[in-house]
């Protein structure tokens, strides 16, 4: 991997270049026309890129989740998508610790993610269901469903369903 590597805030000109990382990270899955339409319908919407030689390898977006019943909001950790050129480098990592840190340096309380549980633990992510959080999402794996807490004070106090932005269902 290049030392070159720079993370930083997603900008407008990275959007067709993002949109084309994601269709190839994820075999022209959804996720390349969710980010889209996150970017255009949701304010609180936070992406990074990985940049090499001038070039976007990787992206991570952030974007608003609530527990319903219990006012708690945080941030949910979908999609983070690196080219397959440049997989298994480290890139991905380092987009998580980028996020999870600017996010714990704002006051954001948890952030989810639906995501692999050999890879996301490694920055902290554990069961919600340890937090009596459940997934809006049925019948995936409980391990699967993670939250990285990062104000233990600010998490609902009693079980709930967590949801991510309406959007996501026409992707799942």
């Amino acid at each position: 991997m290049s030392l070159m590597l720079e993370i930083r805030l997603e900008e407008s000109q990275d959007q067709n270049a993002v949109h084309r990382l994601n269709l190839a990270a994820f075999e022209n899955g959804p996720e390349a026309a969710l980010v889209d339409t996150l970017r255009a319908s949701c304010q609180e919407y936070l992406a990074f890129v990985a940049v090499e030689d001038g070039v976007a390898v990787g992206h991570i977006l952030f974007t608003p989740v609530t527990v319903d019943g219990s006012g708690a909001a945080g941030m949910g950790l979908a999609p983070m998508a690196v080219l397959p050129s440049h997989q298994r480098k480290g890139i991905g990592s380092r987009l998580v610790r980028h996020g999870l840190d600017h996010l714990r340096q704002s006051g954001c309380p948890f952030v989810i993610v639906l995501g692999h549980p050999e890879f996301y633990p490694r920055f902290g992510f554990e069961s919600a269901s340890r937090y009596r959080l459940i997934s809006q999402w049925e019948g995936g794996p409980d391990e699967a469903f993670m939250i990285a807490v990062l104000n233990a004070d600010a998490l609902p106090k009693g079980s709930g369903t967590a949801r991510y932005r309406e959007e996501f269902d026409a992707a799942m």
